[in-house]
């Protein structure tokens, strides 16, 4: 879904991007030794002149220390700045919140990462199922649960935001004709169609919307104040201007069926917050609810070099 990285180690660099990137050739550094120097010689040569071209990074040590650098601009409009309170769209970084979510439900004792997805939606919802196995919401958070990428009944109205016009019962009816390809557990299939079954069916656990439900358990105790998917009007006149690669201005997606996909919006401040919180410094409910996305609830499904977790997956990569 849409351009953005996330790359964690000791210090996170975020990158989050308004436009189409070319290519330059990779350049390894040790987070230790990044200044600001050497990312805004990183940016740069990626920025060049093109208009409507930003990147916002974000660094944070281990004392918490945090470091913005951005380049190029959010948009073509004028007086639109690029810089920490600049709100983007996270795309499919949407997941990983909605699998912090899951896993403070299952600390609460809301539901078990065992429990059939069917056991969250209506009763009249037929949901597939393959040699006797039930899609769980463990499989749905990892990618496991034979579900295609993508539902093939989206209406399409509008191709600059395909998913605005899907509708719960176009899910609803998807899952009831929809055969598994694979049994659930089996083995990794990258699935939006997935991610934000789970999203909805959690939101319907806790009687509420999925972004109100985030608020409540995620976005409030961390003081997310920026992270949202439903824009205020000042939020809105902070928004990057999207862009197609040709330079054409695009509108945002909106995903109102399937939010847990990828429908959140928010800032490098606020991801850098998230990310700090998921490196120890949080509210010690939350911490067991990382730990619980990170660790406990993490099936490994090795698939080409891919190793699937709750919300995520990671590319291996060996370097010299």
């Amino acid at each position: 879904m849409r351009s953005l990285f996330l790359v964690a180690s000791t210090v996170v660099v975020l990158l989050v991007l308004s436009g189409h990137v070319p290519a330059t050739s990779a350049q390894v550094l040790t987070p230790a030794a990044l200044s600001v120097a050497q990312i805004e010689s990183m940016l740069e040569p990626r920025v060049g002149d093109h208009p409507g071209l930003g990147i916002v990074v974000g660094l944070i040590d281990p004392a918490g220390k945090r470091t913005i650098v951005s380049a190029g601009s959010a948009g073509t409009r004028p007086g639109r700045a690029l810089d920490a309170n600049t709100v983007f769209e996270i795309g499919s970084i949407s997941k990983v919140f909605t699998s912090t979510l899951l896993a403070d439900m299952v600390r609460r004792g809301e539901v078990s990462l065992d429990d059939p997805v069917a056991k969250l939606l209506p009763a009249s919802v037929r949901v597939p199922a393959r040699d006797g196995r039930d899609i769980t919401l463990l499989s749905l958070a990892t990618h496991t649960s034979g579900l295609p990428r993508m539902p093939d009944n989206l209406p399409m109205k509008d191709p600059e935001n395909p998913y605005a016009d899907y509708t719960v019962e176009q899910l609803y009816q998807f899952l009831g004709t929809c055969q598994l390809g694979r049994a659930v557990g089996e083995s990794y299939e990258y699935s939006n169609l997935g991610a934000g079954l789970l999203g909805h069916a959690l939101a319907l656990k806790l009687g509420t919307t999925y972004e109100a439900a985030l608020i409540e358990r995620v976005l409030g105790p961390l003081a997310m104040k920026d992270t949202r998917i439903v824009l205020t009007p000042e939020m809105k006149a902070r928004t990057a201007v999207g862009h197609t690669v040709n330079g054409y201005e695009t509108a945002n997606w909106d995903l109102p069926a399937l939010a847990g996909a990828g429908a959140i919006r928010s800032t490098v401040s606020d991801m850098l917050t998230f990310l700090a919180a998921n490196l120890g410094a949080g509210p010690a409910a939350l911490q067991a609810d990382f730990e619980q996305t990170l660790y406990r609830a993490t099936i490994r499904a090795r698939r080409r070099g891919r190793s699937a977790s709750a919300g995520t997956f990671v590319a291996a990569r060996t370097s010299r």
